[in-house]
């Protein structure tokens, strides 16, 4: 199929050795799930063989595409000057290695609301597609990804999937994973547990979160008490205080359920202060499984997210978009990691 290989490799001699035509090596090279794996891990190895490496700027004269994709961050309060939620430094460096293996360069910035960071990637062709990590209240934050739709900007964001999402993301089963913290609590004789974290819909993966917890309360025939939520945003402060709140309203509760492993830190603490044992007193479940959620006294129980998967389906639904054909599943699962300070 085509020339026979010259001195210096090129996709035209993958193509006669694999028996396959020159734009499939293209494909294939680039990762494309419309050639086979078969197909690919044969093409890859002939070119491995041969010492053939892709010409990145040829190859992005040729597509009109930078071959690169923008990591834009949402400042998130820390204790730190880092500004990042220690969640999403877990999935930067999947983020990265998927790039890398796909032959993609990775811009990162921060993104501010007050910024028009939106046009200035789209007018700027810096890149050819944006992943977006965090948003803080999703209320504020819609309208610049209706912007992003309009003006026909290849984007993927990580946050809650539903049948309102506004342009591609990728989350995780924030009610399943509810539900499972839930069910793990009751299963450990709580019958009364609070919830720390905004549920409403300016933070909808905290939403879906207590909607999950909710499901396995109703499901025990258990009744819920609107009072034992309290409103926290992802920090250890926040966390803190919504837990000193708790206590002040001189309500029974047995367990927290924290939205995030910040929050329930923070929330450890407050319960320490106020003389409760944990898990004696009271039982906590987090969120997120950051490397801190280990280092608790006592180590915290906590849902765990794939960040390998989530790093994964970022880039490749970005991709997909570029490439027009079909995204990967955007919803993906968790799992809970149970330690001390449920009682496990």
């Amino acid at each position: 199929m085509g020339r026979k290989p010259s001195n210096k490799p090129t996709s035209f001699d993958i193509a006669y050795l694999a028996g396959v035509s020159q734009p499939t090596v293209s494909r294939a090279l680039r990762g494309s799930t419309t050639v086979s794996l078969a197909t690919r891990q044969k093409i890859e190895a002939i070119a491995r063989q041969l010492n053939y490496t892709v010409d990145k700027n040829a190859s992005s004269l040729r597509s009109q595409r930078s071959n690169t994709l923008a990591l834009l961050f949402f400042e998130d309060p820390t204790p730190d000057e880092s500004n990042i939620n220690p969640f999403f430094l877990s999935m930067l460096g999947s983020i990265t290695r998927h790039c890398a293996a796909r032959g993609l360069d990775l811009l990162i910035s921060f993104q501010k609301l007050e910024d028009d960071w939106h046009t200035r990637y789209q007018e700027s062709h810096r890149a050819d597609g944006l992943i977006l990590l965090g948003y803080g209240d999703y209320a504020l934050y819609e309208n610049r990804l209706r912007q992003l739709v309009r003006s026909g900007t290849h984007f993927v964001r990580w946050g809650s999937v539903d049948s309102g999402t506004i342009g591609a993301t990728v989350g995780s089963d924030n009610f399943g994973a509810g539900r499972l913290a839930g069910e793990h609590l009751l299963a450990r004789g709580r019958r009364t547990i609070a919830f720390l974290g905004q549920a409403d819909s300016h933070y909808p993966e905290f939403q879906q979160r207590h909607a999950g917890l909710l499901r396995a309360i109703a499901t025990a025939r258990l009744q819920s008490d609107p009072a034992l939520v309290v409103d926290a945003i992802s920090s250890e402060d926040s966390g803190y205080q919504a837990a000193r709140r708790l206590l002040e309203r001189d309500l029974p509760f047995d367990a927290v359920f924290a939205a995030s492993d910040l929050i329930a830190i923070g929330a450890i603490r407050a319960l320490a202060e106020a003389g409760l044992r944990v898990p004696d007193d009271i039982a906590v479940v987090g969120f997120d499984d950051i490397p801190a959620a280990s280092f608790t006294s006592p180590p915290l129980t906590t849902v765990v997210q794939d960040m390998r998967l989530a790093g994964e389906a970022l880039v490749e639904t970005v991709l997909a978009q570029i490439e027009s054909r079909p995204p990967p599943v955007s919803v993906l699962p968790t799992r809970l990691v149970v330690r001390a300070s449920s009682g496990g």
